[in-house]
């Protein structure tokens, strides 16, 4: 309990940064050394999250508490529910049959 708390202080820490540019991170759990967080705002639709990931969330956390060992984003997972043929809200069938 104490690591994840640690966590918890070192994610608070960095959070400013985020909210300046932003975005948001929000904690989820700790588990067989990976943390697990949610990005929100800007962040959660950032090309460069991966280096904000691991260059950031990553090595600040580290310094803290050195057995994580990595930083898993669960993200907002609605992306995974959208059907296959709807691109950016648009639906691509109703685009060809017009076509």
């Amino acid at each position: 309990m104490k690591k994840e708390l640690t966590i918890i202080e070192v994610i608070d820490k960095i959070r400013p940064f985020l909210i300046s540019d932003g975005g948001n991170i929000e904690f989820v759990k700790y588990e067989n050394n990976i943390v697990y967080i949610k990005m929100a705002g800007a962040c959660a639709e950032c090309q460069l999250i991966d280096f904000t990931l691991k260059d950031l969330v990553l090595t600040a956390i580290q310094e803290e508490v050195p057995e994580v060992e990595d930083v898993v984003n669960v993200g907002n997972n609605e992306s995974q529910n959208v059907p296959t043929n709807i691109k950016n809200g648009v639906d691509t069938e109703e685009i060809e049959s017009v076509e």
